[in-house]
């Protein structure tokens, strides 16, 4: 087997546990999004875009049609990024929009390989004061991150593709268990 491959398939085994973890934040997320609740979702560079991959299957769909729920990935409006970012500094960009955009009762998901990111942090602590559920998807534990959100699943493996990889395929786990549910 390939190197690469194979530390992806040595990693995905040591998170296998964790599939009733993230199944079950489906079921709650579903409860969430059918309430008329949101989802919000947040990252840096490759996090990012994987925050943008799972609003994308929840407000279109996964496996199923259904109804569009309510998910919105916070690095993609750019003008308020910029003006965040501007006026309030980097590390501000996704709390103020937790502040605006969340209610008490709605999920945020900070994704973060390192589980550092001072940007993330930030949203989780905004989550936090706000009532807001907050989960995280990081690299290997301990960190920052996941002690701060509610529940997280750290993913032990030391290279950031592999956490990558594997918060990607848990978050197709998560939203198959958010159709599942609903």
């Amino acid at each position: 087997m390939d190197a690469h491959l194979e530390k992806l398939w040595n990693t995905l085994e040591k998170v296998d546990d964790h599939a009733v973890a993230v199944r079950a934040w489906g079921g709650k997320l579903a409860g969430v999004l059918r309430a008329g609740g949101r989802l919000l979702a947040c990252g840096n560079g490759g996090s990012a875009a994987e925050a943008q991959h799972l609003t994308a299957e929840l407000v279109g769909r996964f496996r199923h049609d259904r109804r569009p729920y309510a998910a919105i990935p916070l690095h993609a409006d750019g003008s308020a990024l910029t003006a965040i970012a501007n006026d309030f500094g980097h590390e501000e960009v996704y709390a103020r929009q937790v502040l605006a955009h969340g209610r008490a009762g709605d999920v945020l998901i900070c994704l973060s390989t390192s589980g550092r990111s001072p940007n993330v942090l930030a949203a989780g602590a905004a989550a936090q004061e706000s009532g807001i559920v907050a989960w995280a998807m990081t690299g290997p534990a301990p960190n920052p991150l996941a002690g701060l959100c509610d529940e997280a699943v750290a993913v032990p493996a030391e290279e950031t593709a592999t956490v990558q990889e594997v918060h990607l395929a848990l978050i197709h786990l998560l939203c198959d268990a958010v159709e599942e549910a609903l």
